[in-house]
């Protein structure tokens, strides 16, 4: 079986190169001013157009207007919508509206939360586990918190679905055993400071992914 990486939150040429050269299967982009891996429009077309046609372009929202998904969507050139504290309705309004995949984030930190996965069926295309952040946390993601990734183990999902939360190269390989997980998605766990991705830690990550 083949594992897929995500590198997400890419705010460089370089790094969005090594990421691809490492044999990232997708890269992230984040639309999200509290963010710092936030893009605007002119550094999201410029990173779109070094990307090859192999690998898939993902914008990451957190409950965008259709405003922002469209001055995004056209800007990195966007082939999937990742979208965080998004309800199911939207996010159906979403795909009707855009005609692309959309990816639907579930924070997870105890079994029950991962009900949530069920009432995103028929709307998604697929769910990303990512560990809940604190609360008045300021991001939904990308803050190096993992989940108990036991409370995947036998749990029958509803759609297909990704990892993330807290990944990164020293633990991605026994999050990969223990989950099952067939796409992997990573973004503090290879950076050196917030936003600022670190090369030798997404060659490392990938390095990981691809041996497990």
């Amino acid at each position: 079986m083949t594992i897929n990486a995500k590198i997400c939150g890419l705010s460089t040429p370089e790094t969005l190169d090594a990421a691809v050269r490492a044999g990232a299967s997708h890269v992230g982009f984040v639309f999200f001013p509290p963010s710092p891996r936030h893009l605007a429009r002119e550094r999201a077309q410029q990173l779109a157009a070094r990307v090859p046609h192999h690998v898939a372009r993902v914008g990451v929202f957190v409950d965008p207007d259709d405003a922002l998904l469209d001055a995004s969507t056209s800007a990195g050139d966007l082939h999937i919508l990742q979208v965080h504290k998004t309800s199911p309705a939207r996010v159906a309004q979403i795909k009707a509206r855009t005609g692309l995949p959309v990816w639907a984030a579930v924070a997870v930190k105890e079994r029950a939360d991962l009900a949530a996965a069920a009432t995103f069926a028929g709307a998604a295309d697929r769910i990303l586990y990512d560990a809940k952040t604190p609360p008045g946390a300021a991001l939904p993601g990308g803050m190096g918190v993992r989940f108990d990734w036991t409370l995947l183990q036998g749990f029958r999902h509803p759609l297909r679905w990704a990892l993330s939360g807290g990944l990164d190269p020293h633990n991605v390989a026994e999050a990969i055993r223990m989950t099952g997980a067939e796409l992997v998605d990573v973004s503090s766990g290879v950076e050196g400071a917030p936003g600022e991705k670190d090369v030798a830690k997404v060659q490392a990550f990938l390095a990981a992914v691809q041996a497990s």
